[in-house]
């Protein structure tokens, strides 16, 4: 398969990743099939895509006429059948294994098997998740990044069963979407959260030592390593129930004591200060 033979991109999922991956197609000239468990929850992406087709527009990077032929390309659906247009399948529903499971198997009942399945999983084995379909060579990791429609990276994560013909055809399709892909072998965290919440992890280390005050910490960061965000703000807009998880998986799966969380890090999450989300992490928001 050639991405010029994908024409439509079906997705399973309207929230914040879905409706995002939807809108980069949609605006890329490829028609969507969105799928999710009800029509409100398919209503709330669309009512999403338009309210950011809207940003868009006020800063003068897309025309009503460009914003009405988008949203012209995008169906909704609480029906499987609907993906049954689509020649490629994302899947970006909540990161919870089990249900990921579920959803490939009624995927794999549904779709042609030359139709290739990919994952927005930012954690769970791709390798794993291949094994449970019928379609193992056709399975592969798609990461984007929040928001979708700023972020220019998609890491392209190959499964052990991952055919070349299936990397080749993904790959193709996230320059089509105007996004810079690079591919990275299966493992925990894959590349970007494998290197970042560690490094979090150790800022919280430097804030419990009493070496700078948070503010410091994030200054130094930004201005020394040209980050846009310094990682202890970071970590409040991620959730930092979200940061010690992801340690956690990287201690159980590596069993390596790098990967320890930081007691304050336990501490803030024990406190229920989750960041933004709770309106007080490190920072009161």
């Amino acid at each position: 398969m050639t991405t010029q033979t994908i024409q439509t991109v079906g997705i399973i999922g309207a929230g914040t990743m879905g409706n995002g991956i939807a809108q980069v197609c949609a605006q890329s000239g490829i028609n969507v099939v969105m799928v999710d468990i009800s029509d409100a929850a398919v209503s709330k992406g669309l009512a999403a895509i338009a309210g950011s087709f809207d940003r868009l527009i006020k800063k003068d990077k897309l025309t009503a006429e460009q914003k009405a032929a988008a949203l012209a390309r995008i169906t909704t659906s609480t029906d499987y059948a609907a993906l049954n247009a689509a020649q490629f399948v994302i899947e970006a529903a909540t990161e919870n294994e089990a249900l990921k499971i579920k959803i490939l198997g009624q995927l794999d009942a549904q779709l042609a098997p030359e139709v290739i399945v990919a994952t927005n999983t930012s954690s769970i084995s791709i390798t794993q998740l291949a094994a449970t379909t019928k379609r193992a060579d056709r399975f592969i990791g798609m990461h984007f990044f929040n928001p979708v429609p700023m972020m220019a990276l998609v890491e392209i994560i190959r499964g052990l069963q991952t055919s070349d013909a299936t990397h080749d055809a993904v790959k193709d399709l996230a320059v089509r979407l105007g996004k810079s892909p690079i591919t990275v072998k299966n493992a925990p965290g894959f590349v970007v959260n494998r290197i970042l919440v560690p490094m979090i992890n150790e800022a919280f280390f430097v804030l419990s030592e009493g070496l700078a005050t948070p503010e410091d910490i994030d200054a130094g960061m930004k201005l020394g390593c040209n980050q846009p965000i310094g990682p202890l703000a970071l970590a409040d807009m991620i959730g930092l129930d979200v940061c010690l998880a992801v340690m956690e998986v990287y201690l159980n799966q590596f069993g390596d004591s790098k990967y320890r969380p930081c007691p304050l890090l336990k501490e803030y999450v024990a406190a229920g200060y989750l960041g933004r989300k709770s309106g007080r992490g490190v920072y009161a928001y």
